[in-house]
């Protein structure tokens, strides 16, 4: 096929360097002209993929037109707060025919849209069928070196995950199904936040039981939302949802668990994150989720303290106290 990768983060450009290796004609679009020509003649994300080549026949341009034209398949690998003012620049084109798979893991601050629904408000002519969301837990350093990964592929249309499938699957790259594009979006989202919320227990130097019981409380803030808001409650037991919150709330590799966890050793989130190269998705997602649930009167206790922390200045240690000392429930 002719797929576009819009994006060249550490996420675009592995994927991009993956449907290569299936063989397909790819355009990987960087949104700077400096950072294309690195790509271009060193052939290497030098910053966010060192060591990890990049085959010579994938084309990379900063041009955005070039990049689409005459595509079947456009790969959204653009940080969540940003996909917005990216593809209003092509939204004339004629995306009837064009499938679209959207990786990126976030709520869009103030319109509370996920990203589907963000690229349906922007465009036009995209058929709901040929709109897919890919999830799961999918660390770009680890697939770029094709270590053992499994993710999901959500779309309205049965037939359009099965292509995504086809597409993307490998001998390390594993692509399940679903059509429960809401749940899959919104616990690829939440999940950022809940990992910020154990990398401040990480911080602060609270033990794995503390993590344990963060991610298991979180699975169930999670679900309550989600059925709320339409979703299937199982999806949050699969890849998108337990799945990946186990690997952003562990790994060495989660950027939002890093965020976290530098805020409770004391820094300011300010610092942290003009420290940072790549995005942490889950500082602004945090926004959106809260403000998510309290338009939808779901409690959710854990994103409500991480949100708290991050944007009120409280203090994690506090922060952690007042989850503990809530009033006794039931688990279920």
């Amino acid at each position: 096929m002719r797929i576009a990768v819009l994006g060249a983060g550490s996420w675009g450009t592995t994927l991009a360097i993956l449907l290569s290796y299936n063989v397909h004609q790819v355009t990987l679009w960087s949104h700077r002209e400096e950072h294309t020509y690195d790509l271009n003649t060193k052939r290497e994300n030098v910053k966010l993929l060192p060591g990890v080549s990049i085959p010579e026949d994938i084309e990379i341009t900063s041009n955005l037109d070039l990049a689409i034209s005459d595509k079947e398949m456009v790969v959204t690998a653009i940080p969540a707060q940003f996909l917005r003012s990216i593809v209003k620049r092509v939204r004339n084109h004629d995306f009837r025919n064009v499938v679209i798979v959207n990786v990126a893991k976030g709520i869009e601050n103030d319109s509370l849209m996920t990203m589907s629904e963000v690229l349906f408000d922007v465009l036009p002519s995209v058929k709901r069928d040929n709109l897919v969301t890919l999830s799961g837990p999918s660390f770009a350093e680890e697939v770029s070196r094709q270590i053992p990964t499994a993710v999901v592929a959500a779309s309205a249309s049965p037939k359009t995950a099965r292509l995504i499938q086809q597409t993307f699957m490998t001998p390390y790259f594993r692509v399940y199904s679903s059509n429960d594009v809401r749940g899959v979006e919104l616990a690829g989202s939440i999940k950022n936040v809940i990992a910020i919320g154990a990398g401040i227990a990480d911080g602060a130097g609270f033990g794995d039981n503390t993590k344990a019981a963060i991610m298991t409380r979180a699975t169930a803030e999670i679900a309550r939302l989600g059925q709320v808001m339409g979703a299937d409650p199982r999806t949050f037991a699969g890849l998108s949802g337990i799945g990946d919150l186990i690997a952003t709330c562990m790994s060495r590799h989660s950027r939002n668990r890093h965020v976290g966890e530098e805020i409770g050793r004391g820094r300011k989130l300010n610092e942290v994150l003009l420290e940072m190269i790549m995005v942490a998705e889950g500082v602004a997602t945090t926004r959106s989720v809260h403000d998510l649930a309290k338009d939808n009167h779901v409690e959710m206790p854990i994103v409500n303290e991480v949100y708290q922390v991050l944007y009120e200045n409280k203090d994690p240690i506090i922060a952690t106290s007042d989850l503990m000392t809530r009033d006794a429930k039931g688990e279920t």
